[in-house]
């Protein structure tokens, strides 16, 4: 078993042999005895590789345990009340979470994007459940070249385009990147081919530049008495540059972060001294300076970012930040837990330093995260559980499409999201394969089916109980226009307009378009009268009962100059 512990992990089960993580990886690997990937390698090296990613991110032992048993209750025999009884329940809730996550596939309905990761986020309960699903997309998609190619096609496709966006909403640029990168190969293979053969020749062009720009960079910060300082290199990655090129017409001398110079400093005063000496010695380009310390990213990300003309007229981009600035850049949230560890001086410490605010703003185009220490251990658990989405509820239809809904919607509600038509018929429900009662409530995760019968009109009972106003809306609809058909014979429901005009080529034409346009099915059109340049009288039957309407058709037919006088009424 030792050989297939990754480092990190055989280290902390070294310092701490009867702790959390290492009963952890013994029951992992007898849960996963004999089982296989399609690989062929054995099985357990993918927990232990979400559990060594998960140990990198700096997160608490329950976390890191609960990413190597991740996939022993979908997997193996193992029940949650089992790893409960193992594990605790922090662990076991944990476990859960991902285990219902895993049942979510994206269909590739670009519609349904947005509410695939509210789902994913609603389902989790606790940001915790995230990181350990992101760790294991990273791991699968690693070794995604060992699946059939229609499955890795839709795997990259959920990854680029439900966990990347993710990763990069919680702060974790490093991780989004890597999962675009990954993905790319298998959604764009022409395009990814192309780059690969006349990507290494630009980049290592532009390596030994900047490597021979370096030494004067450092040279330089250090007169101006800037120390304690790191510069490394940040190459563009395939995905971005791709999607970048696409805007400049595929020519790659017009990119000019190809590979970005990184200088990492020790404090805030110091990234705006950088900033100021590399101005004072090269030409900053206009309109290229970024301040994200200032004006951070909505997701969390801060840095100064500029463009400068280096020696022999070469464009330089640099970005500047702190140390602190640049791990919670990489792995966003993830990062102040290890921060704040630090600051404790215990790796194993629990986080005290955790979001206190994960809030998806304007249809989750935004994240704001406000971090703050917690001062009672046992309030830590409740202050990671993602709050904001407590008042909805998200359902699968049968298809794999998911609804957004309040929370205590029924069926009735979501058959009306779907479609007027589907809630109007709707006679039953089946929620997980069960039928329910229509006054069921949903919760995030559920499968639900609607059957309908032909001709079936909605209950005024509905009324009681349904949580949606469109649901309440349109059931009233469907009421008055059943009243409406129960003495629809009894009325007059034709309207007969007379027309005294001015004939001309067209005429008749325009007239029906602007009834028409009212939507305004037209039975019969007679005209009476004399030859062009005289008064013609043209009748005009529509299927129309509303005189108030007839009124409106009426004032937009006297916009036509060649009409001198309408007139209407009701005939039967």
């Amino acid at each position: 078993m030792a050989h297939a512990i990754p480092a990190k992990l055989s280290e902390t089960i070294r310092q701490n042999p009867t702790g959390l993580i290492a009963r952890a990886v013994t029951f992992a690997t007898a849960a996963h005895t004999g089982q296989k990937r399609k690989s062929g390698e054995p099985y357990i090296i993918h927990p232990l590789a979400v559990g060594e990613t998960l140990l990198g991110w700096g997160l608490d032992e329950a976390t890191i345990a609960a990413g190597i048993l991740h996939d022993t209750v979908e997997d193996t025999d193992a029940t949650i009340e089992r790893i409960t009884d193992e594990f605790g329940v922090d662990v076991a809730f944990l476990v859960n979470g991902v285990t219902k996550i895993s049942k979510i596939k994206y269909r590739g309905a670009a519609a349904q994007v947005e509410n695939l990761r509210k789902m994913i986020l609603a389902l989790s309960a606790d940001i915790r459940v995230v990181f350990i699903k992101l760790a294991d997309r990273l791991h699968n998609m690693q070794t995604l070249s060992a699946v059939p190619p229609q499955k890795q096609k839709r795997i990259a496709a959920e990854t680029d385009e439900i966990y990347a966006p993710l990763a990069y909403r919680l702060g974790m640029h490093h991780v989004s990147g890597d999962l675009q990168d990954l993905a790319f190969p298998y959604l764009h293979p022409k395009e990814y081919s192309w780059l690969k053969k006349t990507l290494p020749a630009q980049y290592e062009e532009r390596l030994r530049y900047l490597e021979s720009f370096k030494p004067h960079v450092e040279s330089l910060l250090q007169e101006n008495d800037i120390r304690d300082f790191t510069i490394n290199f940040r190459a563009k990655r395939y995905s971005s540059l791709y999607r970048k090129m696409i805007g400049h017409d595929m020519d790659i001398s017009t990119i000019y972060d190809l590979i970005a110079m990184r200088i990492i400093v020790d404090s805030t005063a110091s990234c705006y001294g950088v900033l100021g000496i590399l101005h004072a010695h090269y030409p900053p380009l206009p309109g290229r300076i970024k301040d994200y310390i200032a004006m951070p990213k909505p997701n969390g990300y801060r840095s100064l970012h500029t463009t400068v003309i280096g020696p022999n007229h070469q464009i330089i981009e640099f970005q500047i930040r702190t140390r602190q600035m640049h791990e919670e850049n990489e792995n966003g949230i993830a990062a102040h837990w290890l921060y704040k560890q630090r600051q404790q001086g215990s790796r194993s410490a629990h986080p005290h330093l955790i979001a206190k605010e994960l809030t998806w703003v304007q249809q989750l185009k935004q994240w704001q995260a406000q971090i703050e220490s917690g001062k009672n251990p046992d309030e830590i658990l409740d202050t990671m559980k993602i709050e904001f989405f407590k008042d909805r509820i998200f359902a699968i239809t049968p298809t794999g499409d998911v609804i957004d809904l309040p929370y205590g919607s029924t069926p009735v509600d979501f058959a009306y999201h779907i479609h007027t038509e589907l809630g109007n018929s709707c006679v039953a429900a089946k929620v997980n394969d069960r039928f329910v009662p229509l006054d069921h409530q949903i919760s995030s995760g559920d499968l639900v089916e609607i059957l309908t019968q032909k001709n079936k009109m909605p209950s005024e009972d509905w009324l009681e109980f349904v949580k949606t106003a469109s649901a309440r809306d349109r059931i009233r609809g469907a009421l008055r226009s059943k009243e409406t058909a129960l003495t629809k014979k009894h009325r007059p429901q034709k309207m007969e307009f007379k027309l005294s005009v001015i004939s001309r080529v067209g005429l008749l034409k325009d007239i029906t378009a602007i009834i028409a346009r009212s939507h305004i099915n037209i039975i019969d059109v007679t005209s009476i009268g004399a030859t062009t340049g005289a008064f013609n009288i043209i009748k005009i039957v529509c299927e129309l009962s509303d005189a108030e309407k007839a009124q409106k058709i009426a004032l937009k037919l006297r916009k036509l100059k060649e009409i001198r006088e309408i007139t209407f009424h009701l005939t039967k």
